[in-house]
């Protein structure tokens, strides 16, 4: 079944005659469009992909499985033009995308139609990838492991953080990278027990651990890894927190499996880093739902009641984080299976020395 009818098929689950889609990571999604500017208008017989005369030819090679319509005026007044010509009384619209002022201009323009807040009727799709999808992601996984050789090669002492990142993102471009997937955090130092220390001018010295954590956002889908690494010698203490956050790191990604919830999830990387005593520094989950966006669903978090199943894509990436010592992350990326799960990321997690 296509996104835009199994969005369709779903229409009547949320009382709905129609559903607005607005959002640009989620308007890519269900119709396949690039560009910057459009909406989705579906009712359970019909498909729409709205744009201006910027975005038609585009749209036409791109789009899939929706009609393409010129605006005539300005996108909510097409809206309101294709809401009214379809007899849509009930409109939902994602209320995490639309702003206040947005909300009121389509609420004064559609008189006869009641707006209905609604949230994660695309993302319930999004969090099952395809074969396809994880094709994708596998490739933008495949040059985060890339860049990772290269920067060992890069960083030494004398180096500034800022300069690690720039390293990062350029050696991902050129590899066919659109982007970065995020602001690349490289921390070092005590600067790496800050769980998102994005690069600063700080030089890297002798006998620091330097924590990476980037991805390379490729063809619409992300890819997310962390890895930390040590400049030199390091002190037996930082020594510790590595092996500690490494052990807990490999239990979760051999434990990972459909079936299991996200809470319990969080538990096979938590319960060893609390039990080696460093549990009050591990303050963020241990993972999160990769795909199209760096952070969705589902969550490996102690909060997490969501049952993992095949075609789920997650993080699992625990640390400990001691303020005035440092600390480390490691973090690959995982495909639930069938029969357990799959790593997209393959950079070896034993620590490395650089800069010697």
């Amino acid at each position: 079944m296509s996104i835009v009818k199994a969005l369709q098929a779903k229409l009547s689950d949320y009382e709905l005659d129609g559903l607005l889609i607005s959002s640009n990571v989620n308007r890519r999604y269900v119709s396949g469009f690039t560009g910057t500017a459009g909406a989705v208008l579906l009712t359970e017989t019909d498909a729409l992909f709205l744009t201006d005369f910027r975005y038609t030819e585009q749209a036409m090679k791109q789009v899939v499985d929706c009609s393409v319509m010129e605006q005539k005026g300005t996108l909510p007044q097409e809206v309101a033009a294709q809401v009214e010509r379809l007899r849509i009384k009930r409109l939902g619209f994602e209320k995490t995308q639309l702003t206040y002022a947005e909300f009121e201009t389509y609420q004064n323009l559609l008189d006869n139609t009641k707006l209905i807040p609604v949230s994660q009727v695309v993302e319930s799709l999004r969090v099952i990838k395809t074969q396809e999808e994880i094709a994708i992601m596998q490739k933008a996984a495949a040059i985060a492991d890339e860049a990772f050789a290269h920067i060992q090669g890069y960083i030494k002492p004398g180096v500034r953080e800022i300069d690690v990142s720039n390293e990062l993102e350029f050696f991902m471009r050129k590899k066919g990278a659109t982007s970065s997937s995020f602001d690349i955090i490289v921390a070092s130092g005590v600067r790496s027990a800050l769980p998102h220390g994005v690069a600063s001018e700080k030089t890297i010295e002798h006998g620091e651990l330097v924590t990476l954590d980037y991805g390379a956002y490729y063809n619409g889908y992300c890819s997310d890894i962390t890895r930390t690494l040590a400049v030199g010698d390091i002190s037996d203490e930082l020594l510790a927190i590595y092996e500690t956050v490494r052990v807990a790191q490999e239990r979760a990604v051999e434990g990972i499996k459909a079936g299991i919830t996200g809470k319990e999830g969080d538990a096979l990387a938590r319960d060893y880093i609390a039990e080696k005593g460093y549990g009050q520094y591990f303050g963020h989950s241990t993972g999160h739902g990769l795909g199209m966006e760096v952070h969705e669903g589902p969550s490996l978090s102690t909060k997490s009641d969501m049952v993992l199943q095949p075609g789920m894509v997650v993080t699992v990436e625990p640390g400990v984080y001691i303020p005035g010592v440092g600390g480390t992350r490691i973090e690959d990326d995982v495909v639930i299976t069938e029969n357990g799960n799959s790593t997209l990321t393959h950079s070896p997690r034993t620590l490395i020395h650089v800069g010697v």
